[in-house]
């Protein structure tokens, strides 16, 4: 017996309720459609059936693959022997937990976190409404757009480390940085985040929430399934701009395609694999760096590659 059905035969043990799942298919979990089976995924509904997971896992040697919606991840055609430890919508409460403060789950929805402050007449997250990920992913990589950050509204983060150990970071100790944060390393799962916002008019946050998902519904292929914006923006530049620049708007290798709306997105036109996906990003690098000399990094994780550095 392997060390992944090892830790199958403990998890049903130790944790009877933990729905989990072997060889399963990723193409069910990311935002692209695509992606081969890994060898196990648990999907914890609480904090403590996660922790008892995790630490079983360290006591077999397998180290767990965190993730929450899969909105910015490329998983291998082939898979991944991987144990994966899913939170989307599994760890989703929320609540408020002081006159300008929400504490929720990793596993919640941007877009239900948004509502659930206008809801209360809280203002700081109509950013985030229109993001696809969960709450966890986005304090992972300080999500952002239209000039909002996580790093604006998050003040407090649970999480768990690969034994199990439970931690909490505060303030200045998240590391916010464009696209990423002191989590980004993918050693510790999220499972808990405070954010404080400010008091607001309901009309004038849903207001200005209407008017960002106009503003994505027109400029974004929101149609297509992709991963959102490919590349990180350099220093100086946008990287869809470089792209367009370059003349590669609407090329495409296989199912995947750099979108005709919006050259920052790489889009699954029906069919796409991950291979089809990795050479269409690569070859958008290279023709970048070769003619305008700017170097542009992957915003997409990997899961399942041999170099996971893009």
């Amino acid at each position: 017996m392997d060390r992944f059905s090892a830790l199958a035969q403990q998890l049903r043990q130790a944790l009877p309720r933990l729905e989990l799942r072997e060889e399963e298919p990723m193409r069910s979990h990311t935002s692209f459609r695509i992606g081969g089976p890994v060898r196990l995924m648990a999907l914890p509904r609480t904090a403590e059936e996660a922790r008892r997971a995790v630490e079983l896992a360290a006591g077999l040697g397998v180290r767990p693959f965190f993730m929450g919606n899969g909105t910015n991840l490329l998983v291998s055609d082939d898979g991944a022997e991987e144990f994966v430890v899913k939170t989307f919508d599994g760890l989703g409460g929320i609540q408020q937990t002081g006159e300008r403060e929400l504490t929720a789950g990793a596993g919640v929805l941007l877009s239900r976190l948004a509502v659930f402050a206008l809801e209360r007449g809280l203002a700081g997250l109509e950013f985030a409404h229109g993001i696809p990920g969960s709450l966890g992913g986005a304090v992972c990589m300080n999500a952002g757009a239209y000039g909002g950050e996580m790093r604006q509204v998050v003040t407090r983060t649970r999480w768990l480390d690969q034994s199990g150990r439970a931690g909490e970071t505060a303030g200045e100790e998240h590391g916010f940085a464009y696209r990423r944060s002191a989590f980004s390393d993918g050693s510790r799962l999220i499972v808990e985040a405070v954010l404080t916002l400010e008091p607001g008019d309901p009309e004038k946050i849903r207001g200005r929430m209407e008017e960002l998902s106009a503003a994505r519904r027109a400029k974004q292929p929101l149609e297509y399934p992709s991963a959102g914006s490919t590349f990180k923006r350099p220093e100086g530049h946008f990287a869809a701009a470089l792209i367009e620049e370059c003349g590669l708007k609407g090329v495409g290798i296989g199912g995947a395609q750099v979108s005709e709306k919006h050259a920052g997105f790489f889009i699954n036109r029906g069919g796409a694999c991950a291979a089809d996906v990795r050479r269409l990003m690569d070859l958008v690098r290279e023709t970048v760096l070769r003619q305008t000399g700017v170097e542009l990094e992957p915003e997409v994780k990997f899961l399942g590659f041999e170099s996971h550095g893009g």
